[in-house]
């Protein structure tokens, strides 16, 4: 099986560099490179000359997919709660991809569901919100 060549654009973008900048060091003869038609590709072996480090690997990111059911949530704790949930999520700002969260309140079985899909760390702080605001005594929810 042939070794993965990279283009320009991927060693650019493992290197945090400009494009041309990638060029440059081809036309300079300080990255190797084999030109195949029209388009450069550089071998691993060369991109380690180059950094002195084997290229990094990419990791797949993760996404998580959660659906929160609490029951016994009348119309008004429904909106409060979701209004709660929705500037937390909002107001984060943390690295990675937004969270994605929809608020869903069924009025005949006074049930409601909050579904989050984002990253792992992102998810289980809002799951920790969720938790704080709806759970114990003090929570939005009325346990009995």
């Amino acid at each position: 099986m042939a070794e993965k060549m990279y283009s320009v654009e991927e060693v650019a973008d493992l290197l945090g560099l400009h494009v041309r900048t990638v060029r440059g060091y081809i036309r300079t003869g300080r990255l190797k490179a084999v030109r195949i038609g029209k388009q450069y590709r550089i071998a691993p072996a060369d991109l380690e000359d180059l950094t002195g480090r084997p290229p990094p690997v990419r990791v797949a990111p993760v996404e998580v997919s959660s659906i929160v059911q609490v029951d016994g949530v009348d119309r008004v704790a429904a909106d409060r709660l979701s209004t709660l949930v929705l500037a937390g999520v909002n107001t984060g700002g943390g690295a990675g991809p937004p969270l994605r969260v929809q608020a869903v309140h069924d009025e005949e079985r006074s049930r409601m569901k909050i579904v989050i899909l984002g990253g792992a760390a992102a998810t289980a702080d809002v799951l920790r919100l969720i938790d704080a605001v709806i759970g114990g005594d003090n929570g939005l929810i009325d346990h009995g």
